[in-house]
């Protein structure tokens, strides 16, 4: 496995990091344990949940394993706060809600529940209007001066957000942020217009994340949606349709084109894609099974020709 730094930090991750969106949920808790065993054997480090995955089901299941499957100090913990709980009066869950309270709570929480007393990696969730931003950047502080956070984030945020953010944190060093979490594969390219470049300015390091766009460009869904899929899953089948419109026909056959032509899988191909693009640290892959994240991590020692990259680049412009 190879590694990088993330932004202008010292912290060293996985170029691949493994991600839990579907922990507790379509992944039970023993593939959950052999899939992180066989991630940190293979040399992985970056692990990745949030308390919105499966309503926190992620986080319980992560907690459980972290010490019997594997060291705690193996993996570099990531995770996101700033998701509303209702409390707002909105009724409404999904929202965004970084006031000092909410951060800090859930924090706590995610704490609780990994069975851990910091996170390597801590993302503010979202932008939030409704809260100042020195009050985010004050609240990121009090929680790496307090040891609860080694190093924050943000994540699914703008240019202009993070741009904000790191303004603010001149008057507030110790929460600079060095990660931006977004979500960037060959049918999602929108963080090309403006993130990747605020990142690159202010020395932030890029996390890919829905790399494979839910499965779609490991070419599973040329023939139809497999019963076994995120396809047909009640709870990810929207997301997955949503990249299966438009010109995502045209970029799947490409890259099975290519893979083909290389002697490699579809998922090597799209993976290693975004991983090298400028400005990205590391590729989040969430797997369903022990198989898929073989797959994955076999893509390491995959390095695409410039003129597969080329043709790539073209066949999916935004």
């Amino acid at each position: 496995m190879k590694y990088a730094i993330v932004g202008d930090s010292g912290l060293r991750v996985s170029r691949v990091g493994l991600g839990t969106l579907t922990w507790g949920r379509e992944t039970d808790g023993d593939e959950a344990a052999a899939q992180l065993a066989g991630f940190v054997e293979a040399g992985g480090t970056l692990v990745d949940t949030s308390p919105g995955y499966g309503e926190g089901a992620a986080q319980r299941v992560l907690g459980e394993l972290l010490g019997d499957v594997v060291p705690r100090s193996a993996v570099v913990l990531s995770a996101s706060s700033g998701i509303d709980n209702g409390t707002r009066g909105s009724g409404q869950q999904g929202l965004i809600d970084c006031s000092r309270r909410a951060l800090l709570g859930q924090l706590d929480g995610t704490l609780r529940e990994l069975g851990t007393d910091h996170l390597d990696l801590w993302h503010v969730a979202g932008w939030d209007p409704m809260t100042p931003i020195d009050e985010v950047a004050a609240t990121l502080e009090s929680a790496v001066l307090a040891g609860k956070a080694r190093y924050v984030g943000v994540r699914g945020h703008l240019g202009w957000q993070l741009a904000t953010l790191a303004g603010a944190a001149r008057d507030f060093p110790h929460c600079r942020p060095v990660a931006a979490q977004a979500e960037y594969s060959l049918l999602s390219r929108d963080i090309e217009h403006d993130l990747l470049a605020a990142a690159d300015h202010h020395r932030v390091g890029v996390l890919a994340a829905v790399p494979l766009a839910r499965g779609v460009l490991t070419g599973k869904y040329r023939d139809g949606v497999p019963a076994d899929s995120r396809g047909a899953s009640d709870q990810l089948a929207d997301e997955v349709h949503g990249y299966l419109r438009g010109s995502a026909v045209r970029v799947v056959e490409a890259v099975a084109t290519a893979a083909d032509g290389l002697g490699t899988s579809p998922l090597a191909v799209a993976l290693a894609w975004v991983r090298d693009r400028p400005g990205v640290v590391s590729a989040i892959v969430g797997a369903r099974d022990s198989a898929q994240l073989t797959g994955a991590l076999a893509a390491e020692d995959l390095v695409l020709p410039t003129a597969i990259v080329a043709a790539l680049d073209d066949v999916s412009a935004p």
